[in-house]
């Protein structure tokens, strides 16, 4: 809007123009400014719950109307099917696209949903080649050209979670079989989850934000329990050959480095430190060996299990995530790294102290770890809350008087 806002101006000094005109294509350009997904914000959030419920909905129900009678029909009339399910939904966003947007974005969600089915159920129907990574690639590019020629966030936010989803595919597929392929794993998980946890911050884009937000949560967690694993193996596995290493830590660190710096730097620092911290957790364990007896069969199992270091390191992490959550005046990642402080808190309790105890002193531990534990959380969290409520306003103020 800055490239017209000084010629409105200017005119509407000269009498050429009244205020309910300049108004008006104020509001015209702004809409015009908009991304797609922006003009969501007239639509209530109840309309938009329902769309999301209703898309999910229909996407589940036509996945169990077509496995329900797959075995009754041919391949020729298999694929008809596959072909008008994924037709009819775009076909039908299309169609709706200028009436209600947000019914049209919901129905190309579906629609691209349909397509990855579409994918692999082409695959069965002829019997094609099976390599199943692939398959995932083929639907991220769908994804990818529903986000360009459409604009909409659901089919932004399906593109950055499918590519992710492709490449961990290919390397777990390669990988399969190998000690320390959980680990690499674990790895991706947890700094692509940091990528996209500080990434999106500030993004006008809520529901974008939202779901990714919460996936990457989700991601961080099943990085860390994986990583807890460590590098256990059984029977005859071998360690993953030095090019599939190197190829797994492109996707590791160079590839999200490379987004951080090239696109949002502020991220480059706590992709950094998922980095760092996912490199050393694998190795804070201990390693004991557990012999068993049962009548004349004698043996042992060798255990794995993280050390005191592991239970530090986790808990540093997240008071990381709390500090950088203060840093950029984030509220969900403060609360996100306070809940995983706890869980580190209560694992540690479960892992190191419970056993030790009485059945009752522990429960009692436990309570009082619970209730003392909770009210001090959550103290620090509003007190750390206010105060970036205070940075928050005074950064609106300095922004106003420049």
């Amino acid at each position: 809007m800055a490239d017209f806002e000084s010629h409105l101006t200017r005119w509407q000094s000269a009498g050429l123009l009244d205020a309910e005109v300049a108004r008006r294509i104020r509001a015209y350009e702004a809409e015009q400014k908009k991304p797609a997904g922006q003009r969501l914000k007239s639509v209530g959030w109840q309309v938009i719950v329902v769309l999301i419920l209703g898309a999910i909905l229909l996407a589940c129900g036509v996945a169990l109307f077509v496995s329900a009678h797959w075995d009754q029909i041919g391949p020729g009339a298999r694929l008809a099917v596959v072909l008008a399910m994924v037709s009819v939904f775009h076909l039908s966003g299309g169609w709706a696209r200028e009436r209600f947007h947000g019914l049209s974005t919901a129905l190309h969600a579906v629609g691209t949903l349909s397509t990855g089915a579409a994918i692999f159920l082409v695959g069965q129907i002829f019997n094609i080649q099976e390599h199943w990574p692939a398959a995932v690639l083929m639907w991220a590019i769908a994804a990818l050209a529903g986000w360009i020629l459409l604009h909409d966030a659901a089919q932004q936010t399906l593109t950055l979670l499918l590519f992710p989803a492709w490449i961990l595919s290919e390397f777990s597929y390669y990988a399969e079989g190998h000690i320390g392929e959980n680990v690499y794993a674990g790895r991706f998980l947890i700094v692509w989850a940091v990528l996209y946890l500080t990434f999106f911050i500030g993004s006008k884009r809520k529901i974008l934000r939202g779901i990714l937000f919460a996936v990457a949560a989700i991601a961080s967690i099943t990085g860390i329990c994986i990583l807890l694993e460590g590098w256990s193996a059984w029977g005859d596995q071998t360690y993953l050959p030095l090019g599939l290493r190197t190829w797994g830590w492109v996707d590791i660190a160079v590839i999200p480095l490379l987004f951080a710096v090239f696109r949002f730097r502020k991220s480059v620092i706590p992709v950094t430190v998922a980095i760092c911290f996912s490199i050393a957790l694998p190795w804070c364990q201990r390693i004991w060996t557990e012999y068993y007896n049962y009548g004349d069969v004698h043996g042992s199992n060798v255990r794995y299990g993280p050390d005191l270091a592991a239970h530090a390191l986790v808990a540093v992490f997240c008071v990381f995530i709390i500090w950088w959550g203060v840093r950029q005046l984030s509220q969900a990642l403060v609360n996100l790294g306070i809940v995983g402080f706890a869980i580190a808190v209560i694992w540690f309790y479960f892992s190191d102290i419970f056993d030790k105890l009485d059945r009752s002193l522990g429960l009692i531990g436990l309570g009082i770890l619970f209730l003392a534990g909770g009210w001090a959380l959550e103290k620090i969290r509003r007190r750390i809350v206010a105060g970036m409520g205070k940075g928050d306003a005074s950064a609106n103020r300095v922004e106003e008087a420049l």
